[in-house]
């Protein structure tokens, strides 16, 4: 009888630590968001959006005000249209504007939202349209490279 309580405990106490590290995978991998705020859907368009995924950060001024819901085509336009969920306890003005920026050199990208100036705030269903899309590391070094061929050639010093 002893040795099965143990074993229900021994059992448990697994159990308890294989959840514990399944929630710190997901939640660092950030698949796991526990948010209990109500939140609010905007939509926006962007000409690239890197690589942009679902459930990324929407941050002002360095604080999550937001996430990513969810990431279309839309064939009309041929732009992405990206809708955002942000909390309701955060306001922005109607002309504010989205960035796609980076964590670091090569870390996650975000979305920065700027606030702007106008009187009446975003409500559920707007659109921003103010929209600066991701710069890819791939394009500035190609970029870099072809203005690097394109300069003549510096003439050689006589000795």
């Amino acid at each position: 009888m002893q040795r099965s309580k143990n074993d229900l405990w021994v059992g448990l106490f697994v159990l308890l630590g294989a959840v514990a590290i399944l929630f710190l995978a997901l939640q660092s991998a950030n698949l796991l968001s526990l948010n209990f705020q109500k939140t609010y859907a905007v939509t926006a368009k962007f000409d690239n959006i890197g690589g942009l995924k679902p459930k990324a950060a929407v941050k002002s001024a360095g604080v999550v005000v937001g996430r990513v819901e969810d990431i279309a085509f839309d064939d009309k336009s041929f732009q992405a249209r990206v809708t955002l969920a942000l909390e309701n306890r955060y306001v922005f003005p109607k002309d504010s504007s989205l960035k796609i920026l980076t964590s670091g050199l090569l870390g996650d990208q975000y979305l920065g939202i700027e606030a702007g100036a106008d009187d009446q705030n975003l409500a559920a269903g707007d659109v921003i349209s103010s929209t600066q899309s991701a710069v890819v590391l791939e394009n500035l070094i190609s970029q870099f490279l072809y203005s690097k061929a394109a300069e003549p050639a510096a003439p050689e010093s006589d000795k």
